[in-house]
């Protein structure tokens, strides 16, 4: 495994893990999100879910804003936003 996926990997697990005074807001866990998606699927796919799903819509929008970036871009996007709240 790569050094950047290794790394990828420990800062998922630590959003994750909920551990720790590290309490994000709706705004950053969609960031971390969207980057995640990008990183381990690549491209926004499927249809945009509809009005009355606010959650499904925020984050199909954030997730599509980042169309285009590669999955190590968003790897090292990932990595360096948790790094600014650590």
């Amino acid at each position: 495994m790569s050094e950047l996926k290794q790394q990828f990997e420990d800062a998922v697990n630590f959003v994750q893990s909920g551990n720790g005074d590290f309490k994000p807001d709706n705004n950053l866990k969609l960031e971390f999100y969207a980057l995640f998606k990008q990183a381990t699927e690549g491209d926004v796919k499927g249809k945009k879910p509809g009005l009355t799903d606010f959650v499904g819509r925020a984050k199909y929008g954030a997730w599509e804003k980042l169309k285009g970036m590669s999955a190590d871009k968003a790897m090292e996007t990932y990595i360096s936003k948790l790094a600014q709240y650590r």
